[in-house]
């Protein structure tokens, strides 16, 4: 209980562990820490993190990267005095400040993390982590393997991750990438868990301890209750019928839930060849995980039919035999409820019955476990053909289902046909993902099997799929044919994102059997938010407008290198918003030429909904004259409800940007707040001139302007560093300014270069 005067000049004497510590008592003697942990941050880290504008907190900041930098070996303790306290143990004590962490390469962390000395550690990462990020990862051993998969289940299975990411992974191991993405969709499989960890997870036994005593006290109460009921109800029939009859019926029902607890099961290799011959003649869409078979499946399920009833006999006799091999080879300390990672079955395992002859390696294992089942997501699709040899692998319904994340996000990882199916799989029964992007994962024609999966997943009532975002290089199918198969799918989407570098040339070419989705009616939608990068197509209204009229709720759209094929498709745009986009805040061209189209530049500019406009690298002034700069002042300073005007990239100048200014003159009733006119070959003294004339304005309004934010990034302000800094200056004591240190002269070169 120091007086807060003292306890001010003590706190930059304390080591990390004390000044943790010490953080409630600043706090009630009302004293900020955060000075303290800043200069922490610069001395120990030495780098400028980024959009360090935004940090709020950076006692957590500095913790969260301290944790990861020991963890990964880059960070000495004893580098600092601050840090090297006998005391503080780096990894326990920074571990409930990390919300976010990232493993990569050989999955050292990983290995570290799930060490037995490490296990307090592992608790509070369980309780405090939010968001697992992979990057750059390489093939891993099965010894890193168990320990990844001890790793992800305590902290997604049984803890709060809520958010995995992967990041550049050029040749992706498929085992490692299958087993991070089913254990992310919530899956595990009971069976030997001494395979992978020497001993069960207790959080799993302590729940299914739990379940079983319940479960087996409900069954107690209800079989009692049942039997009555059953025998009550026989014992009428019986009167009716012969004996004989009703004893067939008795022992025909046994018979049938004898075998229905079997084919329930693990996919018999007969059951596999009838389904997968039917299959290959007709397309089936997903069956789901929770059961329920789609209707283009029922034909295939009969054809079944007669082949399982000859077999009845041969299949009971069969399963006695199964089940004691099965007993003798589970070792005498494997327990039913024990987990372990299906992905890592392997076929030199001989009497683990778990699969059949023809699965002979890992790596299949991993390609091909999730589309094992008939019915499954892409099952006999044309588009997503399967490979023989994977008869004998669970489906998923062997699987135990635990907690799973709610976004899941791969960039630059090339997803292959079997990893895509595997995806798709997963897909279908995700009931709890909030959040799907897919970003340059070389899908092509494996898109097909992506939308197969999220077609499942809409299916399900207690879908949460709210955010999808697709973007990559080449295109398989036109972007507004793509927006139009998701919506139609998934009408309760509030986010679509759908972006592509460079059309398919191939793209005529679709799969046998997949139907255009430019013709699928589109429900009425929630859509809010709606991204269309098209690789240079030309923008089509009437390929549009029914997307626009089945989201009456859209607030957002953006539309970027879309060629306009005429000089009216913009004014019909222009329409197509106005009627049916009645509650659209935010409109946004990229890459789109917009130099002929001055009058529907002027008409967006004065609308009285628009409330954000982004006209970014558009050419607006490539062909114009000054009388259309002089228009959009006055436009835009007779609109009170446009809050923020997106210039980049349209070689504004220094003429122009001074021009801007009269935007905030005495006689505007504007109330933009946001300007930016980043990439727009702005110079030191352009920057000046505008800042004093703004000046002038806001002085003759008396001090009462709305405008809070200017963003000048990538202009030649490094030209005359002290006239920049000037005009930096006197504009940060007007509003927020966010630039960059910017080198004019070597992206000029750049540009050159590349001409």
């Amino acid at each position: 209980a120091l007086p807060g005067h003292l306890l001010r000049g003590l706190l930059p004497l304390l080591t990390v562990f004390r000044l943790e510590r010490a953080e409630g008592a600043a706090r009630r003697a009302g004293l900020s820490t955060q000075p303290i942990w800043r200069k922490l941050w610069d001395d120990v880290m030495k780098t400028r993190p980024p959009n360090s504008e935004n940090i709020t907190c950076w006692r957590k900041k500095f913790l969260e990267t301290f944790f990861s930098n020991v963890l990964h070996g880059v960070l000495d303790v004893s580098s600092d005095w601050r840090l090297n306290d006998h005391h503080f143990s780096p990894l326990l004590h920074s571990s409930p400040h990390v919300s976010q962490l990232t493993l990569c390469n050989m999955l050292q962390g990983a290995v570290e993390l799930t060490a037995e000395h490490n296990q307090k550690v592992l608790e509070n990462l369980a309780g405090s982590l939010q968001i697992l990020k992979f990057q750059h990862l390489l093939s891993s051993d099965q010894s890193i393997r168990r320990s990844l998969v001890l790793l992800l289940h305590r902290l997604i299975h049984h803890g709060s991750v809520s958010q995995v990411s992967m990041y550049s992974w050029p040749v992706p191991d498929t085992v490692l990438l299958v087993l991070i993405l089913s254990m992310s969709a919530g899956f595990w499989r009971s069976g030997n868990a001494l395979a992978y960890h020497s001993s069960p997870c207790g959080l799993c036994r302590e729940k299914d301890k739990a379940q079983s005593q319940d479960s087996a006290q409900e069954r107690a109460e209800g079989g009692r209750s049942d039997e009555r009921e059953w025998s009550d109800g026989k014992n009428q029939q019986r009167s009716s019928r012969a004996p004989e009859e009703v004893d067939a019926e008795v022992n025909g029902y046994r018979a049938d839930t004898h075998l229905n607890s079997v084919l329930s099961g693990p996919r018999s290799p007969l059951r596999n060849q009838a389904c997968e011959e039917a299959s290959s003649k007709v397309p089936c869409d997903h069956t789901s995980i929770q059961g329920g078979s789609s209707p283009h499946c029922i034909s295939d399920q009969l054809s079944c039919h007669s082949v399982l009833q000859k077999t009845r006999r041969r299949l009971k006799s069969a399963v006695g035999k199964k089940r004691r091999c099965l007993r003798r080879s589970r070792g005498p300390y494997a327990d039913p409820e024990d987990l372990y990672d299906f992905v890592f079955t392997v076929a030199r395992e001989d009497n683990s019955g778990l699969l059949d002859k023809n699965s002979t390696t890992e790596g299949e294992n991993a390609e091909n476990w999730t589309s094992s089942s008939p019915g499954s997501p892409c099952a006999g699709h044309a588009g997503c053909k399967k490979r023989g040899g994977s008869a004998g692998i669970f489906s998923l319904k062997a699987a135990h289902r635990f907690r799973s994340v709610s976004t899941l996000e791969l960039f630059s990882i090339p997803l292959t046909g079997e990893t895509c199916r595997t995806l798709s799989n997963l897909l279908s029964s995700w009931v709890s993902l909030e959040n799907l992007v897919l970003s340059y994962n070389g899908l092509g024609v494996n898109i097909i099997c992506i939308l197969s999966g999220l077609r499942a997943l809409s299916r399900h009532s207690d879908c949460h799929l709210r955010v999808v975002r697709v973007s990559d290089v080449f295109s398989h199918m036109p972007c507004m044919e793509l927006v139009r198969c998701i919506l139609s799918a998934f009408p309760q989407l509030h986010t679509l994102s759908v972006s592509f570098d460079l059309k398919n040339q191939l793209e005529g070419n679709r799969p046998e059997g997949n139907p255009s989705c430019s013709e699928v009616e589109i429900p009425e939608s929630c859509l809010e938010q709606l991204e269309i990068r098209f690789p240079r197509e030309p923008l089509h209204t009437a390929f549009l407008l029914p997307v626009l009229k089945a989201s009456k709720s859209l607030q957002q759209l953006s539309l970027d290198s879309a060629t306009l094929p005429s000089s009216q498709e913009l004014g019909l745009l222009l329409e197509a918003l106005k009627e049916c986009n009645p509650n659209l805040k935010k409109l946004s061209f990229h890459d789109v030429n917009l130099a002929e189209h001055q009058k529907e530049v002027l008409l967006l500019l004065q609308d009285p909904v628009l409330q954000e406009i982004t006209f970014s690298f558009c050419r607006l002034f490539e062909s114009s004259t000054t009388e259309f700069l002089s228009e959009i002042i006055n436009t835009v300073k007779r609109n009170s409800s446009l809050k923020s005007l997106k210039l980049p990239g349209n070689r504004l100048g220094n003429h122009r940007l001074v021009a801007l200014a009269d935007i905030f003159s005495e006689d505007s009733s504007s109330s933009l707040c946001q300007l930016d006119v980043s990439s727009n070959c702005i110079k030191p003294d352009g920057l000046l001139e505008f800042t004093k004339k703004l000046e002038g304005h806001i002085q003759q309004r008396g001090g009462q302007i709305q405008f809070t934010h200017l963003r000048l990034f990538q202009n030649w302000l490094d030209q005359d560093a002290e006239t920049a800094q000037e005009a930096l200056r006197r504009l940060k004591a007007v509003c927020s300014v966010v630039n960059d240190s910017w080198d004019s002269s070597q992206a000029f070169a750049d540009y050159i270069s590349v001409m």
